[in-house]
């Protein structure tokens, strides 16, 4: 994300530092300055704030502690209630729930105790997920029934977790959306997602809606993103249910499952992003072409010859040192124009 945050600001004529814990962030290659220094460098972190103008980021892990020593010295875009919100679960739901959204059933689990009364109130089969630092399905745990409670507690590891009722949907979308410091406001097509063992596999657009459920999709993102008086870009995952829209979850940054609109649409997810933590004009997010998103995991990448000889086929890969099962390694942007 980093390294595609970088090539998209570098096409406008900005120079990116990327401030990276790990040795050797893919996004380095394609950046002008890099400090690899931990989130625990208090002196670090403050030359890099005074190095730049404004900070973004592309994951919403990043300790607290370390984002007060930036904010004295440069501003971060999107804020502080954007991640404080969507780094916990149970805040996000409860704060999606105080919009009017519906949500899947979800209670605050914190031990054995509250767990069987979670189970009694929400029933099963339903997820166990820690309340924080869950991503790609790690750090949840199924239960087909109460008797799965004891272990699903366990792969908690004693985090602090929230059960989450199954919901009964046909399929997964998700939109793209932006908010400008000015509250301008910006939404890609829904794309419709397809995962495989937790991990998202593909995104096709245009995802199967009504108009009416793709108008309530746009609003509803809308809807979150000036509730959190945002800036930059936020992804949105939606269930689709005869019901209607649940949400299943925000992130407050560039989204998997908007990396079709690199090749769908003029202005990308990316682009968007850069536009609108530095104060330009957002871009038109309309789609010019359908599009089917496919992440390259792990040995995916054995498929790399073949798909670069593929017509419509436009890859991105990340540049990233190791293949590992389950690792994103890139992606390919299937194009098909009218």
């Amino acid at each position: 994300m980093g390294r595609m945050l970088s090539v998209a600001a570098a096409r406008l004529g900005f120079r990116c530092h990327i401030y990276e814990p790990g040795a050797q962030p893919p996004a380095g290659d394609v950046a002008h300055a890099v400090t690899c220094a931990g989130y625990d460098d208090a002196e670090a972190l403050i030359a890099f704030a005074k190095a730049v103008d404004v900070v973004t980021f592309e994951f919403e892990n990043i300790p607290t502690a370390a984002l007060d020593i930036i904010e004295a010295h440069a501003p971060i875009r999107p804020g502080r209630e954007a991640l404080r919100v969507s780094q916990d679960r149970l805040i996000e739901k409860q704060f999606l729930q105080d919009l009017g959204l519906r949500v899947a059933p979800f209670a605050d689990v914190s031990d054995a105790a509250t767990l069987d009364q979670a189970l009694a109130q929400i029933g099963a089969p339903a997820i166990l997920k820690t309340r924080r630092f869950g991503y790609d399905g790690k750090g949840q745990a199924r239960l087909h029934s109460p008797d799965d409670a004891a272990s699903a507690l366990a792969d908690m590891a004693g985090s602090p977790a929230i059960l989450e009722g199954f919901v009964d949907f046909t399929h997964e979308v998700s939109v793209i959306a932006a908010r400008s410091p000015s509250g301008e406001v910006a939404c890609f097509d829904p794309g419709e997602n397809l995962h495989t063992n937790g991990i998202l596999h593909s995104t096709t657009v245009p995802a199967r809606l009504s108009p009416a459920q793709r108008t309530d999709a746009i609003l509803l993102a809308a809807n979150i993103l000036n509730a959190l008086d945002y800036c930059g870009v936020l992804g949105v995952e939606l269930f689709v249910t005869p019901a209607g829209l649940v949400v299943n979850e925000i992130a407050p940054r560039v989204h998997n499952s908007g990396h079709w609109t690199q090749n769908g649409c003029a202005v990308d997810q990316f682009e968007q992003h850069i536009r609108a933590i530095a104060g330009w004009p957002l871009g038109d997010g309309s789609r010019h072409s359908d599009v089917v998103m496919e992440n390259l995991i792990g040995d995916d990448m054995n498929k790399v010859p073949q798909i670069a000889a593929e017509k419509g086929a436009a890859l991105h890969l990340y540049g990233k040192a190791d293949i590992k099962p389950g690792r994103k390694m890139g992606h390919v942007n299937r194009v098909k124009h009218h």
